[in-house]
Formats: C-alpha cells, sequence, structure tokens
C-alpha cells in the first residue's frame, strides 16, 4: 500500500482559535461572526452560505490588518510539529481565505503546502470571493490514500472521502455530523498525535 499522506484543516484543528472570530472583534463584531460560526458546525447553515456572510461582514478590514490580527493566532505545536517533520507527505485544506491566511502558514515554515478559497482584491480590501474550496475535491486529486483530519461540518466530505476520517476536538467540540461519519475521534493533541505518527 502507498505511504499516507495526511490533510489537515486549519481553524479548531491547527488553530487554538477560530479565525474569523478573532478577526472580527476588531471591528466588534465577534459575537455576529461567532453565532454564524457555532451555525455552521451545527449543520445548519451550508458552509458556503455562512462563509460568504461572514466575508461580507469582515471584508470591511484592511487585509494589512488582519494579517497583523493573525500573527497572535495560536497553533497546537505537537501538530504543527508533526507536520513539519513530514512535511512532504502534509498538505493543510483550508476553507479560509489565500489573502487572509498566507503569512501565518508561512511562518510556520509550511509556504505552498497549503488549498485554501481565494478572494477578489483591490489594493488593501477585499472585493469579494473568487472562489470556496470544496475540500472533497482536493482529497480526490491525490495519488495516495489519505488520512484527514477537521473539526466542523464543512470537513465531513473531506473525511468521507478519506481512507481514514479523524475528528478532533481538542479546542471545540467535533461537529455532529462529522462524528458520524469520522473513523476516529480524538480530544487530546498529543494522542492524535500518538496515532498519527503510528501511520508513518
Amino acid at each position: 500500500m502507498s505511504e499516507y499522506k495526511f490533510v489537515f484543516d486549519l481553524d479548531s484543528t491547527l488553530t487554538k482559535q477560530e479565525i474569523l472570530p478573532e478577526i472580527a472583534k476588531y471591528i466588534g463584531e465577534h459575537e455576529s461572526i461567532s453565532k454564524i460560526t457555532e451555525e455552521t458546525m451545527l449543520g445548519n447553515l451550508s458552509f458556503e452560505e455562512s462563509f460568504e456572510k461572514r466575508v461580507d461582514i469582515l471584508k470591511k478590514i484592511p487585509i494589512s490588518k488582519v494579517k497583523e490580527i493573525l500573527l497572535n493566532i495560536e497553533f497546537n505545536g505537537e501538530l504543527v510539529n508533526f507536520i513539519l517533520d513530514n512535511i512532504d507527505r502534509c498538505t493543510i485544506i483550508t476553507g479560509n481565505l489565500d489573502v487572509w491566511i498566507d503569512e501565518i502558514i508561512s511562518n510556520l515554515g509550511i509556504k505552498n503546502k497549503y488549498f485554501s478559497s481565494k478572494a477578489k482584491v483591490t489594493g488593501d480590501f477585499i472585493d469579494g470571493i473568487e472562489n470556496i474550496i470544496k475540500k472533497e475535491d482536493i482529497i480526490k486529486a491525490f495519488n495516495e490514500p489519505v488520512v484527514a483530519i477537521g473539526d466542523g461540518s464543512n470537513d465531513i466530505k473531506m473525511v468521507e472521502y478519506a481512507e481514514i476520517g479523524i475528528g478532533f476536538g481538542g479546542v471545540r467540540p467535533i461537529a455532529p455530523g462529522l462524528l458520524e461519519v469520522c473513523d476516529y475521534a480524538f480530544y487530546e493533541e498529543e494522542r492524535l498525535c500518538q496515532f498519527l505518527k503510528q501511520l508513518l
């Protein structure tokens, strides 16, 4: 059998915070963004619909300011170290926008190892969304068997298409729909990393 490719969600899987609510604090919209995020997690809103709503609220913030805000985002260090130790076999797939997250991913030393949604940009501002990524389409394009790790409802199809699908609830509860389809569920970063290392 081929070696596994490991695919990670970004928000609340690799990060210790959900990124969009952190951005929203800057304009006092944390509560409204968090509410939309949770409705999406529960499967009450499609990711595409909720993401468009959230970006519409947040696009008034300059991109440069968002990048500055995100420098304070904390990561799950053991998972990041697993990726860096196995960089040729690891990929991040996030629904988040390229212009917001490219710098924090690059700072981890994982530049060009991720797929994301893409923004339409004029100067230092987002005009809208060019493309919302479908995580399962990326999975289908890989030649290797995939181990997929995520926490939210927008990870469900990615996990379903993976050879091994993992729900990770180390930051917040795993989305109910994801729990129904994942092969394994972990709630501690150390336990998850131990399991991933067994699959190398």
